[in-house]
């Protein structure tokens, strides 16, 4: 035990060191949001120095009035199509849009002429403009005017409550639970892959450098192994809790440094406020008292998630998951001399953990309850993706500990499987390796 114990110190202390380490550390929460800021501020710059885009308009219907904005400018056109696009090719300006007679309930024919391939967004803000204006014709057509179909239009707001055997009454919200599992479910996929194959990685590197010939001289193959899944998990796990500190810290400090709040805070002070005021016409009061209403309630949901409970669940699965593929990864490293050689390997131990990822957003996210999610968060190949993609749903216990207790059972029996390779293979150099030599490895006495 001692000796696995020095392992894990040594390969912990052999990357928290590296420079890379510390610097990707710290770089990565303050890569991220600044990116994110710069991209928002350079989109918003752009925006506001945007000159209004002209639009020439061939309007044959004669039911279009077009009001200038700020994104177009529209100048209409009282001539042929033919001759509208001769004198648009002639300018710089951005489109041609044309509008032929056409049946109210059956609009077609509209066509916009551009010299360039307009943007997804000036494309949608055209058709609103049209579509909205064939909207006022079919309620003049059918003499139907807008406040009688604003007082025609009705939302519900389905308030979401899950009860217990037990009678008891928990407000729920379904789109925070798909927010969270969303989340958890990418996290763990990106960290298991990540640093499953630096342990492939770590394992080729010493085994080219003929280090692991002087390492196993003192150790067994398998608690080299076991020390080396260990001690690069820890790194994982430090880099992952830094992670998330250093992300809370700047984020209140961004909010503190431009006078701001924490949402939560934020959304309390605001509702307060509008409860406060009753100068507002009865109308904007009662808008004002259904958004504050709405607001209290995902709070209070927010308030009602277990959240020790599910990172206790996400760092259990996090740490099996790493575990269970770790040694998949460190087996394929024993058995090859290159990364190129393993990439014939890699696939195989990935494509469960793709499966997961892929079923988290068509299935479990979709219907947690389901019959497959079910499946999918027993397994214990895809339950670390999937089952933590269920947690905020309010998994049921059982489910819950058959799901831990076999993937418990499932990292055993893959550590065993890739010890009984790893044992033969770290001192295998030269070998040209493939499924039928992998088998017989497995199958050697010791």
């Amino acid at each position: 035990m001692n000796k696995v114990l020095l392992i894990i110190q040594r390969e912990f202390l052999n990357r928290v060191q590296k420079k890379s380490f510390l610097l990707t550390t710290i770089l990565v929460p303050l890569i991220f949001p600044a990116l994110m800021w710069g991209m928002i501020y350079i989109m918003m710059k752009e925006s506001e120095s945007a000159k209004a885009d002209t639009v020439h308009v061939v309007d044959e219907s004669g039911k279009f009035q077009f009001s200038n904005n700020e994104e177009f400018v529209f100048l209409k056109l009282d001539i042929p199509i033919e001759q509208a696009k001769k004198t648009y090719q002639n300018t710089e300006d951005f489109a041609l849009l044309y509008i032929p007679t056409f049946e109210i309930m059956n609009p077609k024919g509209f066509v916009i002429y551009t010299k360039e391939n307009p943007s997804i967004e000036k494309v949608g803000t055209l058709e609103k403009v049209l579509a909205e204006r064939i909207r006022e014709l079919k309620l003049e057509q059918y003499k139907v005017d807008e406040a009688t179909l604003k007082a025609l239009k009705t939302s519900v707001d389905l308030k979401q409550v899950n009860l217990s055997e037990t009678g008891e009454e928990k407000a729920s919200n379904s789109g925070i639970n798909y927010a969270i599992g969303f989340i958890l479910g990418i996290l763990i996929y990106m960290f298991v892959l990540i640093y499953g194959i630096q342990i492939m990685q770590g394992v080729i590197d010493e085994k080219t450098s003929k280090v692991v010939e002087v390492i196993v001289s003192s150790v067994k193959p398998f608690q080299l192994m076991l020390g080396k899944i260990i001690g690069i998990a820890s790194v994982g796990l430090l880099q992952f809790t830094i992670w998330i500190v250093l992300s809370v810290v700047v984020f209140s400090s961004v909010l503190s440094y431009f006078g701001l709040e924490m949402p939560q805070k934020q959304m309390y002070e605001q509702v307060s406020k509008q409860m406060e005021s009753s100068e507002a016409p009865a109308e904007k009061i009662e808008v004002k008292a259904n958004e504050n209403e709405n607001v209290r309630e995902l709070l209070m949901n927010i308030d009602q998630i277990p959240f020790a409970k599910i990172a206790a669940v996400f760092l259990f699965f996090f740490l099996g998951g790493y575990l269970l593929y770790g040694s998949l990864f460190a087996a394929v490293g024993s058995a090859v001399d290159s990364i190129q050689d393993a990439q014939q390997f890699q696939f195989p131990i990935t494509l469960p953990l793709l499966i997961g990822y892929m079923s988290l957003f068509i299935i479990v996210l979709r219907d947690p309850n389901s019959t497959a999610s079910f499946w999918l968060s027993i397994i214990p190949l895809t339950s670390p993706v999937a089952m933590v993609g269920r947690i905020a749903s309010d998994v049921p216990g059982w489910e819950l500990a058959l799901s831990m207790v076999l993937l418990i059972g499932g990292f055993l029996l893959t550590t065993w499987i890739a010890g009984r390779i790893y044992r033969v293979g770290i001192l295998m150099t030269g070998t040209k390796v493939n499924y039928k030599i992998l088998a017989k490895w497995f199958m050697t006495k010791q």
